[in-house]
């Protein structure tokens, strides 16, 4: 059968407007468009420790086999989930399918009828959704304005006839289309002001920030003042799966209501053990982790030098973006990139608001100083 035709009108309207999605193909160039910030993802020492690792467990099980409240709750769960517990520094873990999936869950099933979420207006499409899913009311502050955000605060703590049970602030460590980052300490304080609960996605600090690459709130000794921090494992760690780090209570809670973690198939006894594995390299790789700090340094300095610093936005992590309004236009310059060697990403609209179309790009542990010089000259070249 054919596609509706309202939704063939839909796909036409994004072919129109040069924002058709499609999947990418493999290639081989120099990679400043991935996630995988140290290169776990590509370590071949990784892959051999877990295979080893499955071996000396006798562990040759292929599937979950079903849920975790079911048959899904293989032995690597209860040992990885402690063990990402302790390096968090956190009273419980929760490991959950994905990142969406943890966003879905969280958001869906804390939040109750009666109380608030406020959220900054960029958080990831994956918090949104589960905002969503929730029962509670729910209102954005403006990108990382505190006053906005304690303006929305006092007003809900004062509403006369609906007095919120709890209110919730949700924000990110770094955002994943920016690149930059609240100024989390004066969060802290503002939640603990208002006796608010900060829930904190931290997707992409994990192998990032710290000495271990322990994410940016416990780098900053925020942890023990955070209600949630939500860590994805398919970025920094290089493999599949997150997080959901809090207290036991919390723990307990998701168990028996987050529905993306109740309703669905365990991930693989391979895929926990990787999860596992990649953990205790963080723990060793700290010369990769301080080479990833160098790059990111060494980034934000040609850019300055070769005089295109006006037209990224300000970004102290591994995630750089230059503002091309025009989804035409950034598509042009990427594939201009791409065809010298560099694999750097175009972000259309609707994924970034019309007029903040960009070229997104990823440093990495693994990328040559040539090649950081040779990237930001290209773009000079060709902007210019």
């Amino acid at each position: 059968m054919k596609l509706p035709e309202n939704l063939i009108k839909k796909l036409e309207n994004r072919k129109q407007n040069n924002s058709l999605r499609k999947l990418p193909v493999f290639n081989n160039l120099v990679d400043f468009s991935s996630n995988d910030y140290i290169g776990f993802s590509k370590s071949e020492s990784i892959f051999k420790l877990t295979h080893a690792y499955l071996l000396e467990n006798e562990i040759f099980q292929n599937g979950a086999t079903g849920s975790r409240l079911i048959s899904g709750n293989h032995s690597v769960y209860q040992i990885t989930e402690a063990f990402i517990a302790e390096f968090h520094e956190a009273e419980a873990a929760l490991i959950f399918n994905s990142g969406y999936d943890a966003n879905l869950g969280f958001f869906s099933a804390l939040p109750q009828r009666n109380d608030v979420i406020l959220y900054d207006e960029l958080c990831h499409a994956s918090i949104r959704d589960g905002i969503v899913m929730s029962n509670a009311k729910s209102y954005k502050f403006d990108h990382n304005d505190f006053e906005d955000l304690e303006r929305l605060i006092i007003k809900y703590h004062s509403f006369k006839f609906q007095i919120p049970t709890n209110i919730y602030i949700i924000t990110e460590t770094v955002f994943s289309m920016d690149g930059d980052t609240p100024n989390l300490e004066e969060l802290v304080e503002l939640a603990e002001k208002y006796n608010c609960y900060l829930v904190v996605d931290e997707a992409h600090t994990l192998g990032v920030f710290g000495e271990k690459g322990e994410g940016l709130i416990q780098y900053l000794n925020l942890h023990n003042r955070i209600f949630a921090r939500i860590m994805t494992f398919g970025k920094g760690l290089g493999c599949h799966g997150s997080v959901i780090l809090g207290s036991t209570e919390l723990k307990e809670y998701l168990v028996n209501f987050a529905r993306s973690f109740i309703y669905t198939t365990g991930l693989s006894p391979h895929s926990v053990a990787t999860i596992l594995i990649a953990y205790h390299q963080l723990v060793i790789e700290k010369e990769t982790i301080s080479k990833l700090r160098q790059n990111i340094v060494l980034f934000n300095q040609q850019k300055n030098l070769l005089g295109l610093k006006p037209m990224f936005v300000r970004s102290k992590s591994a995630i750089q973006s230059a503002i091309v309004p025009g989804n035409e236009n950034v598509k042009q310059l990427a594939q201009q990139l791409q065809d010298k060697g560099f694999d750097v990403k175009p972000i259309l609209s609707p994924t970034v608001p019309e007029g903040q179309e960009r070229l997104r790009f990823c440093i990495h542990s693994f990328n040559s100083e040539e090649e950081i010089n040779q990237v930001l000259e290209l773009l000079r070249d060709f902007v210019f």
